[in-house]
């Protein structure tokens, strides 16, 4: 599905990802785990043609990306959940969900619609309601579920637990494992391992822009820099 090689990233002088390599598979949930700063949204940005790489390669489907602007990557199938959600808070919920979609045809969105209101009932009932006056957690249910509309074959979430509370943080999670579940492709990357690591099939750690380790939750959940750095203990 995603496989991205050796892929090197700078600001200016500043060398944001070193020669980093990972993959995704079909119907796969993948993490990649780091501190603020270890390049994790440097990543995103790469993968979505926001930053260009220096070096490397990133293949979507066996096709490269690297000439593609990033709606067209959308149109081949990448959907992003950014970092804070980056909602039109001054536009409905309904509307949010429409420009999700706004690469498809109607009969699609009004699927898409229905499909996500199943999965955020809280959604359906404020769909008339504005963007901004939601509260966090329903916010970031919203940017997921926008994301969605855009019948995505890999969805990225970028740092979805950031500034909520935690039984929101629960609960997002758990939204994440439904879509696993039902065979979505996902690349999360998050601070948050421990919630992360019940979700997914994989898990990479990112540190200072280089790719550390790599495992299944239950090797990284007993790799003791792993449990020092980022589960408490």
């Amino acid at each position: 599905m995603l496989h991205i090689h050796d892929l090197d990233v700078f600001y200016g002088h500043i060398h944001a990802l070193h020669q980093v390599s990972l993959q995704v598979n079909e119907s796969e949930a993948v993490a990649v785990l780091g501190a603020n700063g270890a390049g994790k949204s440097t990543l995103i940005k790469s993968i979505m043609g926001w930053e260009k790489p220096s070096s490397g390669q990133i293949l979507f489907q066996n096709e490269p990306l690297d000439r593609l602007p990033a709606w067209e990557r959308v149109k081949r199938g990448l959907a992003l959940v950014p970092e804070g959600g980056r909602l039109f808070g001054d536009i409905s919920v309904a509307d949010n969900l429409r420009l999700g979609a706004y690469l498809q045809p109607e009969a699609v969105i009004r699927s898409q619609m229905d499909m996500v209101y199943e999965l955020f009932p809280v959604l359906a009932e404020r769909q008339k309601q504005i963007a901004k006056t939601l509260s966090g957690g329903e916010q970031q249910m919203l940017a997921i579920a926008r994301a969605l509309m855009a019948c995505p074959r890999l969805l990225l979430i970028d740092e979805v637990s950031m500034g909520l509370m935690p039984i929101l943080v629960k609960r997002v999670f758990s939204v994440i494992g439904e879509l696993r579940q039902q065979g979505m492709s996902i690349l999360l990357v998050e601070q948050n391992a421990y919630e992360s690591l019940k979700v997914v099939d994989r898990a990479y750690v990112l540190e200072n822009g280089h790719i550390v380790l790599e495992g299944t939750p239950d090797e990284l959940r007993q790799n003791p820099r792993v449990r020092a750095a980022y589960l408490g203990g």
